[in-house]
């Protein structure tokens, strides 16, 4: 698995292209499931408008986020879905980095079984569509990544080079102002395990004349 050291850099964006080709693994229920990482997403506090944790806004929610890189934040979207990220950096930098999508690797009946779906590539390739499929909910907020004892794990896989990464606005944040158009969503190229948009546009507000 990856030891600490890897989740404690500050470059929010490198983290989040490191992570792309790795494997989650995932021992939840009695069963292991893995699934190789296609696409993640940056959010960086205080000044990212995007992220729980902008303006170093710390709650009982968001105090996962101000945690030493290398634990997991897992909340619930819209009251159905949960997403699971990886806390990075040093503690109090509340770095987070969304893992939007996987690719099935191993233990695919048991994913089919919790999504109660055939294997395509909906059936991973979305953040709370891959929380379900591997068995991810809030009950592993907080778990470290790097111990041998937990129930996730990310380990070496592959490695993806720049030229094979596709990078973009990250979806659905219109709200988040200039921060929806910084581009810090990213694609393993031509890999169908991906999550929908493939393009994302926000428009750009226009300066008082």
């Amino acid at each position: 698995m990856l030891d600490q050291s890897f989740y404690l850099s500050s470059d929010i964006l490198q983290t989040a292209m490191s992570l792309l080709g790795k494997t989650i693994s995932t021992y939840i229920g009695g069963f292991e499931t893995t699934g190789m990482i296609t696409e993640t997403e940056a959010y960086k506090a205080p000044e990212d408008k995007a992220s729980h944790a902008y303006d170093n806004n710390l709650t009982p929610r968001t105090e996962v986020i101000f945690r030493e890189g290398g634990c997991a934040y897992v909340y619930l979207c819209y009251g159905m879905h949960h997403m699971f990220n990886v806390v990075s950096g040093a503690k109090d930098e509340a770095h987070a980095i969304l893992i939007r999508a996987v690719q099935p690797l191993s233990g695919i009946r048991i994913m089919e079984d919790r999504r109660q779906m055939l294997l395509t590539p909906n059936l991973t390739n979305g953040p709370g569509k891959l929380c379900s499929a591997l068995g991810i909910n809030k009950e592993y907020n907080g778990t470290i990544l790097y111990d041998a004892s937990s129930k996730i794990h990310i380990l070496e896989n592959k490695n993806i080079s720049k030229s094979d990464i596709i990078i973009g606005p990250r979806v659905g944040i219109a709200y988040a102002g200039e921060c929806a158009h910084w581009p810090w969503r990213f694609r393993i190229r031509a890999n169908p395990w991906t999550s929908k948009p493939t393009r994302v546009e926000y428009k750009k507000k226009l300066k008082p004349s």
